[in-house]
């Protein structure tokens, strides 16, 4: 699959493909002031749509992901496309400790599932994250404040089914200024569908919606 609007992008088997989070996401990306000054993070890259899009926008540009195949497909894309991004395979900002960023730009794992932990060595490590669906999200809250400059901003993106307002207040109480500056109702995917029954159980799910899910963007900024 493709970067949306744009030239289809590497998708091999066990990379994320770009989907309507990520294109929620390059609409927020699209909204804040980028320039060849502006030093972005791509947490999670996938297969590097969002980074290729902000190097394409003049930033400087790196991407970490923790799966190898991620992180070769991600500079094979940006060597077809002819974006300069320096792509790092790491957990999260391990990748990068010490270095701070003007805009930090996540599309994490983010589906709750039935598993204790997020799985290591299959392709829904690309989308799984614990019975709650925040292994990642929390993460990325968390670690933020460290890989942001003063007054730099946190694109976040995830659905609504791990708790948008525990995502809102854990960036409050890390010092962010967050809100959720877009939305999006999108059918379930074929990962959603199999485990409606679960999530209904979960109390994650009501009767009312349980064929749709809202994906959220949230803009947090660091004081």
């Amino acid at each position: 699959m493709g970067t949306p609007g744009h030239s289809p992008l590497l998708t091999p088997p066990g990379v994320y493909a770009p989907q309507d989070d990520t294109e929620l996401l390059l609409r927020a990306l699209a909204r804040e002031r980028v320039d060849p000054s502006t030093h972005v993070l791509d947490l999670g890259t996938g297969s590097g749509a969002l980074a290729l899009r902000a190097a394409g926008l003049g930033a400087r540009v790196t991407a970490v992901d923790i799966a190898w195949r991620a992180v070769l497909t991600t500079r094979l894309n940006a060597l077809i496309a002819r974006r300069r991004v320096t792509v790092l395979r790491g957990d999260l900002t391990a990748a990068v400790r010490g270095r701070t960023y003007d805009l930090v730009v996540s599309n994490p794992p983010y589906v709750p599932s039935p598993g204790a932990r997020p799985p290591r060595h299959s392709p829904a490590r690309a989308w799984d994250a614990g019975p709650d669906g925040r292994a990642f999200v929390d993460r990325v809250c968390d670690e933020a404040p460290t890989a942001l400059r003063t007054g730099g901003v946190l694109l976040l993106v995830h659905s609504a089914l791990c708790g948008t307002l525990a995502t809102l207040r854990r960036l409050a109480d890390a010092g962010f200024d967050a809100s959720v500056t877009d939305r999006a109702v999108i059918p379930f995917g074929p990962v959603l569908s199999t485990r409606r029954g679960w999530l209904r159980h979960q109390g994650l799910l009501s009767p009312d919606h349980d064929d749709r899910e809202e994906l959220v963007v949230i803009r947090a900024q660091h004081a």
